[in-house]
C-alpha cells in the first residue's frame, strides 16, 4: 500500500512538472495571435450587441466625381504691373489697394527733367527737320538744273532722312510716357506726365509714396482684373485619366457656403513633384467681387461607370488612410485592409484595394466602426480584448 501511494505522487508530480513546462509556450501563442497587427475579435454578446454583418464586393453603376482643392485666378494678362519706362518722382496719387480703376483713368502723375528734356529734342528736331524739308526742295530744283553738284543734294537727302528717323523715335518714346504729341506740337511742354491705367481692375498694390523716385521699369502699382477670374484646380495622378475637357465642376469657396459651378477648359500637360497636374477650369458665372487667391474646395463631375464598390459605412479612416474590415479564417476574427475610394452615390463607394484578396472574401458592411473603436481601445490598452 506504501508503495502505491509513492507511485501516485510520484506521477503527479511528474504531470504537473511537464503541464508547467507547456504554459509558455500555449500562452505565447496566444498573445501572438492577440497582438496581430490590424485585427480584432469579437465575442459571441458584442457581435450581437453591434449587429454585425458581411457582404461581397459587388459592381455598382456610379455617377461620381473627383473631390479636389484649388484656388481662384486670373489669367497673367488680366495681372498687370505699371511701371514707367523713364525713371521719375511720384508727384500725385490717390489709389489705395482695394480701389477700382478704369481703363485709361489717370491714376498717379510724374516729374523729372528728362521728361523736359524729352519734348524738348522732339520740338527741336521737328523744327530742324522742317528747315530740311525746305533745303531739300531747293537742292532738288539746284540739281536738277546742274546748278549744284549732284553730291550737296544727297548729303541734304541724307541728313532730312536721319532727322526723320530721330524724329519718329522721339514721338514713340513720347508715347511711352503718356505724353500726347498734338498737345505738344501746340507748343505746351508738359512739367508732369501722367501715368495711366492701363485695364480697368481693383488695384492689390502700392508700391511707391508721393515724393519718392521710381526707377526706370520699377512696378508702381499692380492692378487685377477679377472679371475674367478661373479656378485653378490641383487633382492627383491617379485621377487624371477621369478629366475631360468639357466636364462640369462644383465649387465652394472657403469663405463661402454657396456652391458655385464652372467647366473644364484646360488639362496641364505636365505632372508635379507632387504628383498633381493643374486643371484650369472657366467660371460658368463670372463676379468680380471675387479675390484672386481664395482657396476652394471642388467636386469635378465624372459620370457614370460600372466599379466595384460597398456600401459606404463599410470604409472607416484611421490615421489618414481608409480601410475596410475582412473576415478571417479564425471566427468572429476580423482584419483590416487599406482600400483607395472613388466615386461615391447611392450609399454606395467605389473601393480599390491595396492588396489582392481571394475570390469570394466577405467584407464588413456594418458595423465598421464598431470594430475600429474595439482595436482602438484594445491598442491603448496594451493588448487584445475579448
Amino acid at each position: 500500500m506504501k508503495g502505491n501511494i509513492i507511485i501516485i505522487i510520484t506521477a503527479l508530480a511528474l504531470s504537473a512538472c511537464g503541464n508547467k513546462g507547456k504554459a509558455p509556450e500555449a500562452d505565447s501563442a496566444a498573445a501572438e495571435h492577440a497582438h496581430e497587427a490590424g485585427t480584432v475579435e469579437l465575442t459571441d454578446a458584442q457581435f450581437k450587441t453591434i449587429q454585425l454583418q458581411t457582404g461581397e464586393l459587388e459592381q455598382q453603376r456610379l455617377s461620381g466625381a473627383i473631390k479636389v482643392n484649388g484656388l481662384l485666378d486670373v489669367p497673367p494678362q488680366q495681372m498687370l504691373s505699371i511701371s514707367m519706362p523713364i525713371g521719375g518722382i511720384l508727384r500725385h496719387t490717390d489709389l489705395l489697394e482695394g480701389y477700382w480703376v478704369k481703363k485709361g483713368q489717370v491714376i498717379a502723375r510724374m516729374e523729372h527733367p528728362d521728361y523736359i528734356q524729352l519734348q524738348q529734342d522732339y520740338l527741336e528736331t521737328k523744327a530742324q527737320l522742317a528747315f530740311l524739308d525746305q533745303e531739300y526742295e531747293r537742292q532738288q530744283e539746284l540739281s536738277a538744273e546742274n546748278v549744284t553738284a549732284k553730291k550737296t543734294f544727297q548729303k541734304t537727302d541724307a541728313e532730312r532722312n536721319t532727322l526723320k528717323i530721330r524724329l519718329e523715335a522721339l514721338k514713340q518714346k513720347l508715347l511711352l510716357m503718356n505724353i500726347a504729341v498734338s498737345k505738344l506740337e501746340g507748343g505746351a511742354i508738359l512739367r508732369s506726365i501722367p501715368v495711366i491705367a492701363p485695364i480697368s481692375g481693383y488695384v492689390t498694390k502700392v508700391n511707391a509714396n508721393v515724393g519718392k523716385y521710381v526707377s526706370p521699369n520699377e512696378p508702381l502699382f499692380e492692378i487685377v482684373d477679377t472679371e475674367h477670374l478661373h479656378a485653378e484646380l490641383t487633382v492627383f495622378e491617379k485621377d487624371i485619366p477621369r478629366l475631360k475637357i468639357g466636364s462640369k465642376v462644383r465649387f465652394m469657396l472657403s469663405n463661402e457656403q454657396t456652391e458655385r459651378t464652372a467647366t473644364v477648359h484646360l488639362i496641364g500637360r505636365e505632372i508635379d513633384s507632387d504628383r498633381t497636374i493643374r486643371v484650369h477650369c472657366h467660371l460658368d458665372k463670372e463676379d468680380k467681387e471675387m479675390l484672386p487667391g481664395t482657396y476652394l474646395k471642388a467636386w469635378v463631375e465624372t459620370g457614370s461607370a460600372s466599379v466595384p464598390a460597398l456600401p459606404t459605412a463599410a470604409v472607416v479612416m484611421s490615421a489618414g488612410r481608409e480601410y475596410v474590415f475582412v473576415t478571417t479564417a479564425a471566427p468572429l476574427h476580423y482584419r483590416m485592409v487599406e482600400v483607395k475610394t472613388g466615386a461615391q452615390a447611392g450609399g454606395f463607394t467605389e473601393i480599390a484595394l491595396a492588396e489582392e484578396l481571394p475570390p469570394g472574401t466577405r467584407f464588413v458592411i456594418r458595423g465598421a466602426h464598431d470594430l475600429l473603436a474595439k482595436m482602438m481601445n484594445s491598442e491603448e490598452d496594451g493588448g487584445h480584448s475579448h
